[in-house]
């Protein structure tokens, strides 16, 4: 996933050059695309002729969003500073000082009110690089006249802000509808894609409330073919009757160029954030304290006994956090919240996200395959710089040693042991070689039949914590985990595993028959 918009490392073209110069009214009080203005204008069902009428309603309300910054980046020294060869080798440059350097990034946005309220992304006026400061952030209009903005608020969770220009009598867009959207239907976008002012595409719906596997209470987006390309961000997303339906956020590429992949967080989304922004007030959205494990896919099903799709996996829960205050264990599928059902368009993060804080979370949850309901209160989700730290860190090898030293000691197969693993206690000692907090509880690996399923998915050092979800904290305790999911027809179990990293997942394994 990337972010549709432009950054560089020197000021850019500012991209106003639009291709409508547009005099706003200076009494102008009506939105442009206020009900009626445009109808007459719109194409008929089917196959439109043409968008120039409504769109030379709605482009002068769609601005460009510039930022100044300013990026601070540490050089790597001259290992030749000092000696004969320094002038040939950086000419005594190069001494690990820091270098400032100017930066600048283009998105779009759009006004909302006649006296300078703009909706863009969160991310179009962020700091485009690690060192960098944003100073300034203009806005300039289709008539190429250039105002300086304040950001009134902004919330990075939902990728939304609000900013303000000193202003009025300017053309203005109103949120519509999104709830109302289909599948097929022709949307526009309206943006300032690589700088270029006012630039205009059109394509359909390819799917509504798309998650895209980023998490959080907002990983809901409308999907369009609509052309978006770096510099769309915060630009709005039209239906046909002229109502912003979405904002445009991101882009699915693997080069940074379109490819008919683009995604547009919903009115129904939007709305509500930048009205609590129009008010002074901030985002807050509901946490609980677990690692997903992710949906109940087919091997998950198999091991569990239950039908697939059916909720997301539990993989860990936060030491006196709301979910473990209710009860809620590694291993548990929940399957509901207050009586939503959890499935892969409504995701468990989703669903609880939207509860407010303070709250209660009433979870339907199976318990080795048994239901059972828990209930939690919910309180403030932290930062998303906090989450993104918990789930940092470790190696690309999961920091374990390698094949050969005696970390995890010599120990003989237990018998019995249909996984091909060889297993023993962990203690603080062992969780420290292999990477694990020393509080860690399970047993770590210390050897791996060539010939299982085992050795294609874990290695010796990872530490096992729970067999489906039946903690194990000695070799006796897997074994009879792992027969008891036999006997009961199990193809496969979910062994929890832990590496060098906070991160636990569930890692389903086949059972030799």
């Amino acid at each position: 996933m990337r972010y549709a918009y432009a950054i560089t490392g020197a000021l850019l073209l500012s991209g106003t050059a639009a291709t409508m110069i547009y005099q706003p009214n200076a009494v102008a009080q009506t939105a442009q695309n206020e009900p009626g203005a445009i109808q007459a204008s719109a194409p008929k069902a089917g196959a439109p002729m043409s968008f120039a009428d409504m769109v030379a309603k709605l482009q002068p309300a769609v601005v460009n969003i510039s930022t100044k910054q300013t990026i601070v980046q540490q050089q790597q020294a001259n290992p030749f500073q000092g000696t004969p060869f320094g002038d040939l080798f950086g000419g005594g440059q190069g001494n690990g000082a820091p270098v400032k350097r100017e930066g600048a990034s283009l998105g779009s946005g759009f006004l909302i009110s006649h006296d300078g309220y703009v909706v863009t992304n969160a991310h179009v006026i962020s700091p485009g690089a690690r060192g960098a400061t944003v100073n300034s952030i203009a806005v300039t209009l289709s008539n190429n006249k250039e105002y300086v903005a304040r950001v009134i608020g902004q919330d990075r969770e939902s990728d939304l802000a609000l900013l303000k220009i000193d202003a009025t009598g300017l053309p203005f867009v109103r949120f519509g509808d999104s709830g109302g959207a289909r599948v097929g239907d022709w949307v526009l976008a309206i943006g300032e894609p690589f700088g270029l002012g006012g630039t205009v595409t059109a394509g359909i719906i390819s799917a509504i409330n798309r998650v895209t596997g980023q998490g959080g209470a907002y990983d809901r987006f409308i999907q369009t073919d609509a052309s978006i390309n770096q510099g769309n961000s915060g630009g709005p997303m039209f239906d046909l009757n002229g109502n912003v339906i979405g904002v445009n956020s991101q882009i699915f590429s693997q080069t940074g160029g379109n490819i008919g992949i683009g995604f547009a967080i919903p009115a129904a989304t939007a709305k509500p954030i930048i009205d609590t922004f129009m008010k002074g007030g901030t985002i807050s959205r509901g946490y609980l304290g677990v690692t997903l494990g992710g949906a109940v896919g087919d091997d998950a099903a198999a091991a569990l006994g239950i039908a697939k799709n059916q909720g997301e996996l539990i993989a860990g829960v936060e030491p006196s956090g709301p979910a473990a205050r209710a009860g809620l264990r590694a291993g548990d599928v929940v399957t509901k919240v207050n009586g939503v059902a959890v499935t892969p368009d409504s995701t468990l993060s989703y669903l609880v996200s939207n509860v407010k804080p303070g709250q209660t979370a009433r979870l339907e949850v199976l318990r080795n395959g048994r239901p059972t309901t828990l209930t939690a209160t919910v309180v403030a989700r932290p930062a998303a710089e906090k989450l993104a730290a918990l789930v940092n860190g470790g190696s690309d090898d999961g920091g374990f040693g390698k094949d050969g030293d005696d970390d995890a000691g010599v120990i003989t197969p237990a018998t019995g042991n249909v996984l091909g693993l060889t297993v023993q206690p962990l203690t603080p000692g062992i969780a420290r070689a292999v990477g694990v907090d020393a509080q860690t509880q399970g047993v770590v690996i210390a050897a791996v039949d060539p010939g299982s399923d085992a050795a294609q998915k874990l290695k010796r050092g990872d530490v096992v914590s729970a067999v489906n979800s039946s903690p194990v904290r000695t070799q006796a305790e897997l074994v009879a985990a792992v027969n008891a999911a036999r006997s009961a027809g199990r193809p496969q179990v979910l062994l929890l595993v832990q590496r060098a990293s906070p991160v636990k997942a569930f890692v389903p394994v086949k059972i030799k028959q």
